[in-house]
C-alpha cells in the first residue's frame, strides 16, 4: 500500500471509516474486549478498544500476537481471536465458525483454511503468549514458527470475502 493500512479510509455504513475502526467494530460484536496492538508512535483514531504499543517497530506479527495474547490472558480470557487490521470484510460469521471448534476440541489454535492458512484470522489460546515470546527471543518473526509448534486445527472453508487481506488499492475496491 505504501502507507499505514490501519488508517486507510474505506466506505462504512455511516460514511468513511478507517480499516482499524472497521475491524474493531466487527470484533466488538463478538469479543468482550478488543486489544489493538500498534507500532510505537503509530497514529490511530479514537477506538472502542484498548490500544497497546509494541516496544519495537517492524518486528512482525508474532511479537504483536504475543502482546495481544498476554493482554487477553491478563484480562482472564482463555481464547482470543487474532486478526490482521487489513481485513475490510471481516464478519462475525467467520468468528462464529471458528469458535465452536475452538471450544469443543481444546486445541491451541483454530484457523480457517481455504487452500492456505490465515494466521491472522484465527482463535488462539491466550496461554500461547509465553511460547510466542520465546520464539521471538530466539529470532523468529513468522506466525508459522508458532503454529508449527502447537496443536492447530484447520477449518476448511470456501474462499470468501471475510478472509480477504487488502494488500493493494485494488483489493480495497
Amino acid at each position: 500500500m505504501g502507507r499505514d493500512k490501519a488508517t486507510l479510509r474505506i466506505p462504512g455504513a455511516d460514511g468513511e471509516v478507517t480499516l482499524v475502526e472497521r475491524v474493531v467494530a466487527t470484533l466488538t460484536l463478538r469479543c468482550d474486549r478488543v486489544f489493538v496492538i500498534a507500532a510505537p508512535g503509530q497514529p490511530l483514531p479514537a477506538l472502542d478498544a484498548t490500544v497497546l504499543r509494541d516496544e519495537v517497530r517492524g518486528v512482525g506479527p508474532l511479537l504483536a500476537t504475543a502482546r495481544g495474547l498476554h493482554a487477553a490472558a491478563d484480562a482472564g480470557f482463555d481464547l482470543a481471536f487474532v486478526s490482521a487490521v487489513d481485513m475490510p470484510h471481516l464478519d462475525v460469521d467467520l468468528i462464529d465458525a471458528l469458535l465452536g471448534p475452538a471450544q469443543r476440541l481444546g486445541v491451541d489454535v483454530v484457523l480457517p483454511w481455504d487452500g492456505r492458512d490465515h494466521y491472522l484470522a484465527g482463535i488462539y489460546r491466550s496461554a500461547l503468549a509465553t511460547r510466542a515470546d520465546d520464539l521471538v527471543a530466539a529470532g523468529e518473526r513468522s506466525m508459522r514458527a508458532l503454529l508449527d509448534t502447537v496443536d492447530t486445527q484447520r477449518v476448511v472453508m470456501p474462499e470468501q470475502r471475510s478472509l480477504l487481506n487488502a494488500n493493494t488499492p485494488a483489493d480495497l475496491r
